[in-house]
């Protein structure tokens, strides 16, 4: 289960690139409101979410439309929280208009496409308010997968959340324009 402090301050982008650097096993997050979000990251869930970013990578390798990042990448939204999906895709055009600093830092912008892969130490109720907030912040599609129940949920702005039970696989058209997202290794025991 994700651990949330709720620290006399929120800490700086700094501070948190520091935490994620000294605890190598943690994923660290701040929400909007401030508390840190403390995750323990697994082999399989790890797995899972290499899995779906090298689907997305072998995806936009032939339509050379953005950049594709793993989970160890933070985003900055525009509501102040930092949070790290399991997988993203930003548009390049969107990518390109942000100095070389941001680039480096935690990315001042939210992905355009999400991917939030459930692990046991984390609750689906959790994921899917974690879905809206990306929502909220300007994503265009978020996409959660659950490997114990075989399901998965498709959000998109303005539209209720398409759920979809053991599919082998899901088309993420248009957002996605042409990614097909196998989920045979993803759901693989």
């Amino acid at each position: 289960m994700a651990i949330e402090l709720d620290l006399l301050r929120p800490v700086t982008d700094e501070e948190l690139l520091r935490l994620s650097e000294r605890n190598p096993g943690y994923q660290f997050e701040r929400t909007a409101d401030g508390r840190l979000v403390v995750s323990p990251t697994g082999s399989k869930g790890d797995w899972r979410s290499v899995e779906i970013a090298y689907q997305l990578r072998r995806w936009n390798e032939q339509r050379g439309l953005g950049v594709v990042f793993g989970s160890s990448a933070g985003f900055r939204l525009p509501d102040g929280s930092v949070l790290s999906p399991d997988a993203s895709w930003v548009r390049r055009e969107r990518w390109e208009r942000l100095s070389p600093e941001e680039q480096e830092g935690f990315a001042p912008l939210c992905p355009d496409a999400v991917f939030e892969i459930r692990s046991p130490s984390q609750t689906t109720q959790e994921l899917r308010e974690k879905m809206r907030a990306y929502l909220r912040n300007g994503a265009r599609i978020g996409v959660l997968l659950d490997p114990y129940a075989r399901t998965v949920e498709v959000y998109r702005p303005g539209r209720e959340p398409e759920r979809q039970e053991d599919p082998e696989r899901v088309a993420l058209d248009p957002e996605l324009p042409g990614f097909v997202l196998e989920l045979g290794p993803v759901f693989e025991e």
